[in-house]
């Protein structure tokens, strides 16, 4: 899966950030990885991923709906949640429609109320299911809807990020499948694929960033729940990095930027991404900086470094570069055809050791050698270091029909 994100590196980017996530039970379990990643490196459990309307989760509270409320599958049911601490503030909307009287009662209380700094939203499957036999043209109109909306109740400087809804498999059993509309299981992830196509599209029309979650588990779908629609603990902790990942280039942050030292000011250690070439015409910083580190400009690595040595008859000298003795091959044998690879070069050496050397000044004059350390360059064999390629025995389509057999499927949940 790659590297997670880390708590600290997670806090410091959410700092005195209002984050609003939208969406259905997917975006749910996203929302409480995002609070459970703010607090500590720890995974969501399998209750904490099934579970549904509970009063708290991790520090959080149910504002609205929930087992406030009726608990049903219909498409009347609410639910809001929001997770507030002395520097984070994340709220939650489960959503069955991207449009509809409900969600213009929620952008009223964005307009009106704090302005977001980050908005996830996502809502593909409800929609297309549970309204109709038009439910895909009806989808399509309510996106312009949306869209235009959420583009004039934020500030200009807010990130709203439009997630594509992630795989479906062709057995979804339960939440949003109601018995009544079971026909549409067959074929109803390839529905998905041409939702999130023309939602993405027009989504960039609008102005507004895409993250293709599709995309990105199309190949891991060892991580999707027994149900078909549902993910486990690893693929969401996957998802909030990603999302992080794009909200800290949207907003020029380094996220391996080291932490604060104790003791200094700053509320939050943002570092603005830098070109290559640009941190490479860097000054050096002083000690006192803050990053506690200084950049040297970039440099030939091949480069001999100059080393003065004084002459007793000039009384001086200029910049003096050691010469190596090389020793050269006698002219190629005539007609011998053998020996032509072994010419390509006018002037080969004759041994392999003196290739590009590498000289270090590590000390003054007084240092033993002449104040130069000598490493010879490394070059290995080929033969050595080629391995033998060997053909998988999954084959290569990019949904896979059912897992390996004789793997474990989730072995940290006990699922085989």
């Amino acid at each position: 899966m790659g590297p997670f994100i880390k708590q600290s590196q997670a806090w410091q980017l959410l700092f005195n950030k209002f984050v609003v996530v939208l969406g259905d039970s997917v975006q749910r379990s996203i929302y409480k990885d995002l609070v459970l990643l703010l607090q500590r490196d720890q995974y969501l459990t399998l209750p904490q991923l099934k579970s549904k309307g509970e009063f708290s989760f991790e520090c959080d509270s149910l504002v609205e709906g929930g087992r406030l409320g009726p608990m049903t599958n219909g498409t009347e049911y609410r639910e809001v949640r929001q997770y507030r601490s002395d520097h984070h503030l994340l709220r939650f909307y489960f959503l069955t429609q991207i449009y509809s009287p409900y969600m213009e009662s929620i952008l009223e209380d964005l307009s009106q109320g704090l302005k977001p700094d980050f908005i996830i939203i996502s809502s593909c499957a409800w929609d297309i299911t549970r309204y109709g036999r038009g439910s895909l043209e009806l989808y399509k109109q309510n996106l312009h809807k949306f869209f235009g909306q959420i583009k004039t109740i934020v500030c200009h400087d807010c990130l709203i990020l439009w997630n594509l809804t992630m795989p479906l498999g062709k057995k979804i059993k339960g939440g949003f499948l109601v018995p009544e509309v079971s026909h549409l299981r067959p074929t109803l992830c390839y529905d998905i694929i041409e939702a999130n196509f023309y939602s993405s599209r027009l989504a960039e029309a609008y102005g507004l960033d895409v993250l293709d979650l599709h995309f990105h588990f199309r190949l891991r779908l060892l991580h999707r729940m027994p149900d078909d629609v549902h993910w486990d603990a690893l693929a969401h902790r996957r998802i909030s990095t990603l999302l992080l990942q794009h909200a800290a280039a949207a907003w020029g942050v380094d996220l391996l930027a080291p932490l604060l030292p104790s003791g200094q000011d700053g509320a939050v250690n943002i570092r603005p991404l830098l070109a290559p070439t640009q941190l490479a015409n860097q000054p050096g910083r002083t000690a006192g900086h803050h990053y506690g580190g200084v950049d040297r400009p970039m440099r030939d690595p091949l480069q001999l470094p100059p080393f003065r040595q004084q002459s007793s008859a000039a009384g001086g000298g200029g910049p003096f570069y050691p010469q190596v003795p090389m020793q050269r091959y006698p002219p190629p044998p005539t007609g011998n055809l053998r020996f032509y690879r072994r010419y390509d070069d006018p002037f080969p050496l004759a041994n392999p050791w003196l290739g590009p050397q590498v000289y270090h000044q590590f000390g003054g004059q007084s240092a033993a050698g002449g104040g130069f350390r000598f490493c010879p360059h490394f070059q290995a064999h080929d033969c050595y270091m080629r391995r033998r390629r060997r053909k998988s025995n999954i084959r290569t389509h990019p949904y896979l029909p059912q897992p390996p057999q004789g793997a474990p499927r989730y072995p940290a949940y006990g699922w085989w």
